[in-house]
């Protein structure tokens, strides 16, 4: 599935710029994506150091490009896959079935039946009808009930839509169905800023065990979600010491596994998305000073930045000038290409006086941005350079 993509390989630190110049991409109108495949290599190796205790399994919509999911495949890690197409994707690089969890509480009938024939034997579920649905479909499989444990503040929230506010319920009517549950799940939300939120989770993640085992089930699988921060590696420390002590204090048992579902933490710097400036207007105030300077850009928000909409993302952007030590800087309003208003991109930014051409680099931008492009108005979606880094 990978054997057509070429990938570039780098020293020591992999140089935008000088990418830029060698590609020539001043010459394209078509934006493109940056893709250092050893930043991610980088985080697991950052996971690995922090949270040893925990497995991390791949949300694969967070970003499904194959060499992504090929280079994390090679590294080991597991997969949390939402349908039949990601279960497929990740089969066809070779990895185990028992390295996927089926974590979409809410399954197609269809997408359940083919997690079946291919042996894919844990789920997620979180309702009575998921339950029945189960009990119909596949009852040899080993069902995770997900819990409602929501954080005081992140950028998105899951609750109201995933997790269930009586767990309890929900396992005695798997026991009085026969049906097997094999452990608890929880996510805080993305972006969680409410890092004691994770504490929180785990302690009711552990009553929940102890809920389980009276009713005679072996309770062995803790998945803490995901939702970690990809560009911020002090705030993922922070959340792991948290995280690390409440495992060690609630599930110091090494036969219990634990696993996690990060996306954006392992692809968001993974990936640096460079546009071109290929129309701009000036605006100037009542006196005829430039006050705000707007840029048209070859992608907007029906294309990668569709994570501003969707995602929460705030992104920043950098321009590739020689040297803007002296030069002024002004307010920037930042539009996509389309003719939709709301294709806005940023009004938040202060940039020198760029021209048509020009172009600008948005880093951070792994995370649900391929997936989620599309070719609205005729715009096409960014291609991707993969680069690697010898030394790794």
């Amino acid at each position: 599935m990978c054997e057509n993509y070429t990938i570039n390989y780098y020293e020591n630190v992999l140089d935008i710029k000088q990418i830029i110049e060698q590609t020539n991409l001043q010459c394209m109108d078509e934006a493109l994506n940056i893709c250092d495949l050893s930043g991610i290599e980088r985080k697991y190796q950052l996971w690995q150091s922090l949270l040893p205790r925990i497995t991390p399994y791949y949300a694969v919509k967070c970003n499904d490009d194959p060499l992504v999911v090929k280079t994390l495949a090679n590294l080991g890690v597991g997969f949390d896959c939402a349908s039949k197409n990601e279960i497929k994707q990740v089969l066809s690089m070779a990895v185990d079935p028992e390295r996927i969890i089926f974590a979409n509480p809410c399954k197609p009938v269809s997408h359940l039946e083919y997690a079946q024939q291919q042996g894919i034997t844990t789920g997620t579920v979180d309702n009575e009808f998921e339950i029945y649905k189960l009990f119909k479909h596949y009852p040899s499989s080993n069902l995770v009930v997900r819990f409602r444990s929501e954080a005081k503040a992140a950028q998105c929230p899951l609750g109201d839509k995933f997790g269930s506010e009586d767990v309890s319920t929900l396992m005695l009517l798997a026991k009085s169905l026969d049906l097997n549950v094999t452990g608890t799940s929880f996510h805080v939300g993305s972006g969680c800023s409410d890092f004691p939120a994770y504490e929180r989770a785990i302690k009711t993640a552990k009553n929940i065990f102890k809920f389980g085992e009276l009713l005679g089930y072996d309770m062995d699988l803790l998945d803490i979600g995901g939702g970690f921060s990809g560009d911020n590696d002090d705030n993922f420390k922070e959340i792991a010491t948290i995280v690390d002590q409440a495992v060690q204090k609630h599930f110091p048992e090494e036969s219990i596994k634990i696993i996690s579902e990060p996306g954006r933490f392992f692809v968001s710097a993974a990936y640096t998305l460079v546009c071109k400036i290929h129309a701009k207007r000036e605006v100037r105030n009542k006196d005829g000073k430039l006050d705000t300077i707007m840029y048209y850009l070859n992608d907007g928000v029906y294309g990668s930045f569709n994570c501003i909409l969707y995602d929460h993302q705030v992104v920043t952007a950098q321009h590739y000038l020689d040297d803007d030590t002296d030069l002024p800087m002004f307010k920037t309003l930042i539009w996509g290409p389309t003719c939709d208003a709301l294709d806005k991109i940023s009004e938040e930014l202060y940039l020198p006086n760029l021209n048509r051409g020009d172009l600008l680099g948005f880093p951070n931008m792994g995370a649900y941005t391929v997936p989620v492009a599309s070719p609205f108005n005729g715009f096409l979606q960014p291609k991707t350079l993969y680069f690697q880094c010898r030394a790794i």
